[in-house]
């Protein structure tokens, strides 16, 4: 039977010490990630990460980290020990693989990610204070479910709601933002860290206090209508589980402003074409719509040939209508990420015919820190036009 270590302490330990008093490079943290802050993983000073497992039975030990395999050394006592080259800030899936068996690394909290859960881990970046825990007023997390005609079952959706929503009588617009391929509900809340994000935003007074709301967009509608795909005619299935059952159950159940202005769709990768689609075809029902780092302009497999005006009818031939409907729209990308170049072009394109869009790229791949940086800028936009409505 193959084991890996799981770290625990049970007595202070000195600065720099791990259980059982080993030490612990200088300069080195444990990530946030971590089940145990006292053991490994462990960041190094340079952004470079070391993993410690124990598998003494087995042969082979590798570190999956966001792709990249890396080869572990044996030790004895069954230890494997490995240090990675060094990491971009944000946050990174990775996994262990024991004599060719992929497998979470029961050291590191795990998460949905990459269709599975998986172990991740938390490279610290400064200037990202937003996305921390602070002492400020805290809004709630809740996971409620609704019964989805589409489906034919209950779903669940996971909903924040700011601090002093329960004591109060006010009403607020809501954020319908969506994860990525692979992903589920859970993705915004947890990996994405929305709950601090507006808690520190609207603290600080960058941003109106809002509603989000986190659907699971993978729906199989009964009728065998189409799941998905970078097109208007696969963005259907989830375009009626959208506005026919999860919007309708937010304004049933919560107190929220049921005008469009007061609405907002955004999204990563999947769910920024979702959030395109869907967010500008549907304007009587979102005022503001979020794209983050979607492939559908190019710099993916299948994405070719994009026609704006054909995507979205009116948004070149008629750009004074489609201005007009929108409060917010925003596009965002990473650095590093192969659908850059095509972001940058779509935007370019957009702009030369006089569509109002806002445009922002953030050091990074295809990754939840940029992503996270899309919600901390967009959040700081909205809602500013509906502020005084009661």
């Amino acid at each position: 039977m193959l084991t890996v270590v799981l770290t625990a302490f049970c007595c202070i330990q000195t600065e720099g010490q791990g259980m059982r008093g080993e030490r612990f490079p200088e300069g080195s943290y444990s990530p946030v990630t971590n089940v145990n802050r006292g053991s490994f993983p462990r960041v190094l000073a340079d952004n470079s990460v070391m993993f410690r497992a124990n598998a003494p039975q087995a042969q082979s030990v590798q570190i999956d980290l966001g792709g990249t395999k890396y080869d572990m050394t044996r030790a004895d006592g069954g230890n494997w020990t490995v240090t990675t080259k060094p990491q971009v800030p944000g946050f990174h899936y990775y996994s262990l693989v024991i004599d060719g068996a992929s497998v979470a690394d029961p050291a590191s909290q795990t998460f949905y990610g990459c269709g599975r859960w998986s172990s991740a881990i938390e490279i610290a970046e400064a200037g990202t204070e937003d996305f921390e825990v602070h002492d400020v007023p805290h809004g709630d997390v809740r996971t409620v479910y609704y019964y989805s005609k589409v489906e034919q079952a209950w779903r669940p959706l996971m909903v924040y709601t700011p601090a002093g929503y329960d004591a109060s009588n006010r009403e607020y617009p809501v954020v319908y933002i969506q994860h990525g391929g692979g992903e589920d509900h859970r993705g915004w809340m947890e990996q994405g860290r929305t709950a601090q994000i507006m808690d520190n935003l609207i603290a600080a007074g960058k941003a109106v206090p809002a509603i989000v709301v986190s659907a699971n967009s993978n729906v199989q509608a009964r009728n065998g209508g189409m799941r998905g795909g970078y097109s208007w005619q696969g963005m259907q299935t989830f375009r009626s589980e959208l506005l026919e059952n999860v919007i309708p159950f937010v304004e049933k159940t919560y107190r929220v402003k049921k005008d469009r202005r007061s609405r907002a769709l955004c999204g990563l990768s999947m769910g920024g074409g979702q959030s395109f689609y869907i967010g500008l075809r549907e304007p009587a029902v979102f005022a503001n719509v979020g794209v983050f780092s979607t492939g559908m302009f190019g710099g993916i497999s299948g994405a070719s040939n994009f026609d704006l005006e054909t995507e979205v009818p009116g948004i070149l031939s008629d750009t004074q209508a489609f201005n007009r409907q929108l409060d917010v729209f925003f596009l965002t990308c990473g650095e590093q990420d192969p659908r850059i170049e095509y972001t940058r072009g779509i935007v370019k394109k957009m702009r030369q015919g006089g569509v109002e869009v806002r445009f922002n790229s953030y050091p990074g791949d295809h990754e939840w820190q940029v992503w996270r940086k899309s919600l901390h800028e967009f959040a700081q936009y909205l809602f500013r036009a509906t502020l005084n409505d009661k």
